[in-house]
């Protein structure tokens, strides 16, 4: 019995470790071939391997989303291995440390909304240009979150960075999707265990009492998050184009 993306051609990008991980070992398991994106070379070789040793089809590529030519090289590179790309989950991305406006910095605002948004917009341009030429068009998954759909469930930069990934998502999907074939949804996580909250150092006091606020937040596991991304990747979700799926444990349901 073949698997739901069997034989898809699939980058997944920040795949290295956590959420993308997750989908990667998600996707493969479920047929699809993988290239693993990231910028940490040791994590994508560790993930290759994992994928590779369970039976699965998988290869990766070292790239900072934040460099366009590397976003280039990315796409280019898995069209010349495996000549086409089903689908791009543009799921890479950084925090902030909850920083407000006033203590943004101008090379901290660009180096979020850098990573967070001009790559998935880059990557999802060049992935478009190869779907284009494709008789069954494709499939692009922003990973966006419930700071993308409120004010204070991160730091300025990344508020921004992911309201915009949402306005991106449905731009490409109310153009290519209804006009070429190629349906883009996004993900809305809340609070979910990975390694990027290690990464919060010296958060913003006045940031943080505004998450405090809000009270405490539900966590999720990646895998709950893979299994809706396989969900917008897969053919269950034909008609599914210009969602935004939010997976939060109910944090925002009140």
């Amino acid at each position: 019995m073949s698997g739901k993306l069997e034989g898809r051609v699939a980058i997944i990008t920040g795949s290295g470790s956590g959420m993308g991980k997750a989908i990667a070992s998600l996707y493969a398991s479920e047929g699809a071939i993988v290239m693993i994106a990231d910028f940490n070379e040791a994590a994508i070789n560790e993930t290759v391997k994992e994928i590779t040793d369970a039976g699965g089809k998988a290869s990766g590529f070292v790239a900072d989303m934040s460099k366009e030519n590397d976003i280039i090289d990315l796409v280019q590179a898995t069209v010349e291995r495996y000549d086409h790309v089903n689908i791009l989950v543009n799921n890479a991305g950084i925090l902030d440390n909850f920083r407000t406006v006033t203590n943004t910095s101008t090379n901290d605002w660009n180096r979020v909304l850098a990573v967070n948004l001009n790559g998935p917009y880059m990557a999802s341009r060049e992935a478009i240009n190869v779907m284009l030429d494709q008789p069954d068009g494709g499939v692009i998954i922003n990973t966006a979150s419930v700071g993308g759909l409120f004010g204070v469930r991160g730091g300025a930069a990344y508020t921004a960075s992911k309201h915009g990934i949402i306005g991106l998502t449905q731009n490409i999907a109310g153009t290519y999707g209804i006009y070429n074939n190629i349906r883009a949804n996004a993900i809305a996580p809340g609070g979910v265990e990975t390694n990027l909250t290690n990464t919060i150092k010296d958060p913003d006091e006045l940031g943080m009492k505004a998450i405090s606020a809000l009270g405490p937040s539900p966590m999720g596991k990646p895998e709950e998050i893979a299994k809706v991304a396989l969900f917008l990747a897969s053919d269950d979700s034909s008609f599914v184009n210009g969602a935004v799926v939010t997976v939060d444990g109910g944090l925002t349901a009140s």
